[in-house]
């Protein structure tokens, strides 16, 4: 009886979860390392799932405990900086008419249910753990440790974010670049009647909004120019945010209210990647992060991933060889539907910057949303 075919998962997040699951599956044996040792598990405030990243958790069989863990609507408001609600729109349902438009939650409490789901495969899982170095052949690829151990794989899915160390290692040499933008990131207790995301263009901010993520939680967000990191002490981010937030009215004085621990405000800077040309290099193979980052403008980062995993284990589980043909297909297929996005992500994020007031946003997010309704 031939042996199942061997894989190793680098990076524990979105793509690399997903992919372990799916893989795992299909009957294939599946190493899965992750260099944080709590598996990020507590980091992030909110999340926003929009349909086309549900549609791949129920692929999962996580849907039951995202729909009860987070809080589906099916609309977006846009509002002026007081408040007032100048325009509600029904969200799209990209994941089917089966599923909301759009799931908040808590970053937090998403990552545990793919964790439970990773552990429950019966996927072996080493936390603290890199891989050091990589030599391949034609048959596979043998990898060395950072805990000294060495193991050989038939794959190597490199799933270890923005900043992978294994894209680098296999010679891609992309590397994301900073949009001119930056966002500061709150979880506050729900205000009585928040139901949606709303956003707010302009005031002291690019972007002002919020996204429910429980029945009693929901994260907060405001968008600004991107500043040297070092002219912002951790300890002012509280003060920081809140001076932003206060400016706008609804919901906003109440949210605002509970910004007040530094250590619980997040602040990033918007970044763009996109390998364009191939996403793997003999048997190693990028998938979410990875191979592509857009800034939050269009909510889209965790779907891609998402996406990336679910069609990369199609394929590997759909073919008999797995050869340089199949993996420039991985990346065609994906590369179809990854580069609109990033690209719109990118213009929504530059009109704002560029104060270009005749912007044609509904129809920009419009296009994207119709095209991601497909099957990716």
């Amino acid at each position: 009886m031939t042996a199942p075919r061997r894989v190793l998962v680098v990076g524990g997040g979105a793509a690399g979860n997903a992919t372990a699951i799916l893989l795992r599956r299909a009957g294939l044996t599946v190493d899965l390392i992750e260099a944080k040792d709590d598996w990020n598990a507590t980091a992030g405030s909110g999340i926003t799932l929009q349909g086309n990243a549900l549609r791949v958790l129920r692929e999962l069989g996580v849907w039951d405990q995202v729909a009860a863990s987070g809080f589906g609507f099916d609309a977006v408001g846009l509002t002026a900086p007081d408040g007032t609600v100048l325009h509600v729109e029904a969200g799209a349902r990209t994941g089917g008419d089966d599923l909301p438009a759009t799931v908040g939650m808590q970053r937090p409490r998403l990552q545990q249910i793919l964790i439970d789901a990773v552990r429950a495969s019966g996927a072996s899982v080493r936390l603290g753990t890199r891989a050091d170095s990589f030599e391949q052949d034609g048959a596979g690829v043998d990898v060395r440790f950072t805990d000294g151990t060495e193991g050989r794989y038939d794959l190597v899915v490199a799933a270890d974010g923005l900043g992978s160390a294994t894209r680098a290692a296999i010679g891609i040499t992309d590397r994301p670049e900073p949009t001119g933008m930056a966002i500061w990131r709150v979880a506050a207790p729900r205000p009585a009647g928040l139901t949606r995301t709303d956003l707010a263009y302009g005031g002291p901010a690019y972007i002002a909004g919020y996204c429910p993520t429980s029945e009693s939680t929901i994260y907060a967000y405001v968008v600004e120019a991107n500043r040297d990191r070092a002219s912002i002490p951790p300890r002012s981010y509280a003060d920081e945010m809140r001076r932003l937030a206060s400016a706008y009215g609804g919901f906003w004085p109440e949210i605002t209210a509970h910004i007040t621990d530094p250590a619980k405000v997040n602040y990033t800077w918007f970044d763009r990647l996109l390998v364009e040309g191939s996403w793997h290099r003999g048997r190693v193979v990028l998938a979410g992060d990875a191979a592509h980052c857009c800034p939050p403008t269009l909510a889209q980062g965790a779907a891609l991933s998402l996406e990336d995993a679910w069609v990369l284990a199609e394929m590997l589980t759909g073919a008999e060889t797995w050869d340089d043909a199949l993996f420039q297909a991985y990346y065609e297929r994906r590369i179809a539907r990854v580069r609109p996005v990033v690209e719109a992500s990118v213009q929504l994020g530059r009109w704002q910057l560029d104060g270009v007031r005749d912007a044609d946003v509904p129809g920009l997010m419009g296009r994207v949303m119709t095209m991601l309704r497909e099957l990716p």
